[in-house]
């Protein structure tokens, strides 16, 4: 794999993620009781055997860039290297325009590294994939362009990027969240969408994001711009590399095809809880396909008081529990907690997500939140019972998640 550059696009604002975004970048939201969004496309990569990983940042990454220093040093002297490349308005007075605008921006490291294929690679996702598979697949198939997808339900398919198909997986056309997307070839109740991971030649990639740049009336984005462009361009080979046939191992059939697209509360929230069920579709345990992240040195998870009759005991069931949590006579049911969580005594979470540095006062009650980091709840507090209640306070999400931003005073 020495051949291939990894370009990460890691510069997105989330905005949809509000307000765990105020202060951070998108891929830098805690996701999993201790990692990052971040952490599941680098784990992908490192885990494949690509170590050469150039991350374009842009939007608030100071937690970012800290994240990526201290948790994902790899061996310099092979070579091996996950750079954070921030924006330089190296091509002029401008940030970074769009995503085919941030590797316009970024050629230099291209020129100094020199491959013959270079991975681009969204953020903001959480799956299992080994890369190694698509880029063989890329490589069989003397492809000037790769797509991943996934397969969705047809009836599904106005939520995203739609790729055409013909029946040697050759993309000849795209729909961006069709009304009425195309169906894959013999499956008709199926349509592929997008993942926003691509494969490409090198130099076919230099060409496009140049021959971009010089359209004004571009809107310097890859799937709109870059992607159509080539497909539609008969002198490109593209094609498609269907998602569901990429193997892990460790990972059991029916978990293969699980990706998710975290950029809503609504969708964050559903995939923090699809960790904690008892047997989930994506395993955080998998040894064979460890995920990785900065670890800092915290002692372990404590759980303190056995006092039923008082109702003063520290349990949780169905949940994550990160180190450094103490759970002192509380009871937590289907939720995540971050490192350094306190949960004090006779208080109730579930089905919530604590970040780093939570304390739960006495009594507090907390049902379907988000509660970002170093909030402090103060004792009979309830979260999550009264959704008028709740709005004076916080923001609540489509679907009744009620998010406290970081460091929110109830004084």
């Amino acid at each position: 794999m020495n051949d291939v550059l990894v370009m990460v696009l890691a510069g997105g604002k989330g905005t949809r993620l509000r307000p765990l975004t105020t202060d951070r970048a998108k891929p830098a939201v805690p996701f999993g009781g201790r990692y990052r969004i971040v952490d599941f496309v680098l784990s992908n990569f490192v885990n494949s055997g690509f170590y050469k990983i150039k991350l374009l940042t842009q939007y608030k990454s100071d937690s970012l860039n800290s994240h990526i220093s201290r948790g994902w040093r790899l061996a310099e002297f092979l070579g091996h290297f996950v750079d954070p490349v921030p924006a330089q308005q190296r091509r002029g007075p401008h940030w970074f325009a769009g995503s085919a605008d941030a590797i316009f921006q970024s050629l230099n490291h291209i020129e100094d590294e020199d491959p013959n294929h270079i991975c681009v690679f969204g953020a903001d996702h959480i799956y299992h994939m080994d890369v190694g598979q698509m880029v063989d697949f890329h490589r069989y198939r003397h492809s000037d362009l790769t797509v991943a997808a996934i397969p969705v339900p047809i009836e599904q398919g106005f939520q995203f990027g739609i790729i055409e198909v013909d029946d040697e997986e050759r993309i000849v056309g795209f729909q961006e969240k069709p009304r009425d997307p195309k169906p894959i070839p013999g499956r008709p109740e199926m349509c592929l969408a997008s993942m926003g991971n691509y494969v490409f030649k090198a130099d076919k990639l230099v060409n496009e994001v140049v021959r971009d740049s010089q359209n004004p009336d571009s809107d310097h984005d890859f799937g709109k711009n870059i992607i159509t462009h080539m497909v539609n361009d008969p002198a490109v080979t593209a094609h498609v590399y269907d998602f569901s046939t990429n193997t892990i191992p460790g990972v059991p059939e029916d978990g293969m095809n699980y990706w998710r697209d975290v950029g809503t509360i609504d969708a964050y929230w559903e995939a923090s809880m699809d960790l904690v069920s008892v047997n989930p579709e994506f395993d955080l345990y998998n040894r064979h396909w460890p995920i990785r992240s900065y670890y800092r040195h915290f002692p372990p998870a404590k759980f303190v008081h056995d006092d039923p009759e008082s109702n003063r005991v520290g349990t949780a069931v169905d949940s994550i529990v990160a180190e450094g949590c103490i759970v002192s006579g509380g009871a937590i049911r289907s939720s995540i907690l971050f490192p350094t969580v306190r949960i004090n005594s006779y208080s109730s979470v579930e089905e919530s997500i604590l970040f780093e540095g939570v304390d739960v006062g006495r009594h507090a009650k907390i049902r379907k939140a988000i509660i970002d980091k170093d909030v402090v709840i103060p004792p009979h507090t309830t979260i999550g019972y009264d959704r008028e209640e709740d709005a004076r306070r916080f923001e609540i999400s489509d679907d009744g998640v009620v998010v406290v931003q970081k460091g929110f005073s109830f004084d």
